[in-house]
C-alpha cells in the first residue's frame, strides 16, 4: 500500500469497456495503490457528466465523446478502455436492404455516433431512427421487436447473437479502426487539486486492464455481478472485444469521429486539450505489462 489511504468515487456503466474498473475494485488494486474507491453504477451514460460536474464522483469510465463535447471542456481523459465497442445488430429474418427502422440511444455517445456513421455507410437513407433515453432502452426496444436494427455495445451484441435474437452486421472497427469508446476520465479541477490520487487511480486501472487480458474467465465472473448477465456471454464478448488503455492515443479515428460530431451539429468545432496522457505514460512505465 502506498502511503495513507485516500478516498475517491468512480462512476461506472455496464459493459465490456468497464471491466478494468470492475477488476481494479474487486481485486483490490485501487486499495493497493492507496485509494479507497467507492463505485456507483449509473443507469445511463448521460447521467455521468452531471455527477462529475456536481462533485458526486471524481472519476468515471464514460464515452470519450462526452468528455470532448462537454461545454467548456471541464473533463479530461486519462486512459483508454473500450475500443471498437459498438455494433449494429439486425433482427433474425431481416436483411440489410430490408431495414426500415433502427433504435439508437440519445445522441452524443459512441453507440449513437457508430450508428450514425454505419447507417450512412450502409446506405440506409430512408430508415426511421427511433431514439431511446438509454442503451438499455434501445436493447429492450430491439428485443421487443420495436425496430429492425439497433446499436449496442458488448457484451449485449454477443448476447443477442448467442441467444439467436440478433445478428451483428457491422462494428465500430469496420468504420473507424481502433476507435476508443468509454474511457477513464476525471475533472480538470480534480486533476489539478489531487494529482497523486489521479496517478494512483490510473495505475490501478492499468493493472485492471492487464488482468482482464490475462484472466478473461475470472473477469467474466467479476463483471457478471455488475452487468447482470451470465458470465458465458461476457467471456465470449471478451474474446472479440478486449479493453485497451492505449485506445485514446489513436488520433486518426478520434479526429474522424470529432469531424462527424461537427457535421451532425453536436459540437461547433473540433476541441483540443481534453486528453492528458502523462498519468498513463507514468503508470505504464512503472507497470510495463499494463
Amino acid at each position: 500500500m502506498r502511503g495513507l489511504m485516500r478516498r475517491a468515487r468512480i462512476a461506472l456503466l455496464r459493459g465490456i469497456c468497464q471491466t478494468p474498473a470492475y477488476v481494479a475494485h474487486e481485486r483490490g488494486f485501487f486499495r493497493e495503490e492507496g485509494v479507497g474507491v467507492e463505485v456507483e453504477v449509473a443507469a445511463t451514460a448521460w447521467l455521468v457528466p452531471h455527477w462529475l460536474t456536481a462533485g458526486e464522483c471524481e472519476f468515471a469510465v464514460m464515452p470519450w465523446t462526452r468528455v470532448a463535447s462537454a461545454p467548456g471542456l471541464p473533463f479530461v481523459l486519462l486512459a483508454g478502455s473500450g475500443q471498437e465497442e459498438a455494433a449494429i445488430v439486425l433482427r433474425p429474418g431481416v436483411t440489410e436492404a430490408g431495414v426500415r427502422s433502427a433504435v439508437i440511444p440519445l445522441r452524443g455517445g459512441i453507440k449513437d455516433l457508430t450508428a450514425m456513421g454505419l447507417i450512412r455507410s450502409l446506405g440506409w437513407r430512408d430508415v426511421e431512427i427511433i431514439r431511446q433515453p438509454s442503451g438499455d432502452g434501445a436493447i429492450i426496444a430491439f428485443f421487443g421487436q420495436g425496430a429492425d436494427a439497433a446499436s449496442m455495445v458488448e457484451p449485449y451484441a454477443t448476447m443477442m447473437e448467442s441467444m439467436g435474437v440478433g445478428r451483428v452486421i457491422r462494428r465500430t472497427g469496420d468504420l473507424w479502426k481502433g476507435a476508443p469508446g468509454c474511457s477513464l476520465a476525471t475533472t480538470a479541477a480534480f486533476r489539478a487539486q489531487s494529482p497523486e490520487i489521479v496517478a494512483s487511480v490510473v495505475r490501478a486501472f492499468v493493472r485492471g486492464a492487464a488482468f482482464v487480458a490475462a484472466h478473461p474467465d475470472e473477469t467474466a465472473s467479476i463483471a457478471a455481478r455488475y452487468i447482470g448477465i451470465h458470465p458465458r456471454f461476457i467471456r465470449e464478448a471478451l474474446g472479440r472485444n478486449l479493453p485497451c488503455v492505449d485506445a485514446i492515443r489513436r488520433d486518426d479515428p478520434m479526429r474522424t469521429i470529432l469531424r462527424l460530431m461537427v457535421e451532425l451539429g453536436y459540437i461547433d468545432t473540433i476541441p483540443s486539450g481534453f486528453i492528458d496522457l502523462s498519468f498513463l505514460d507514468r503508470a505504464q512505465a512503472e507497470n510495463p505489462i499494463g
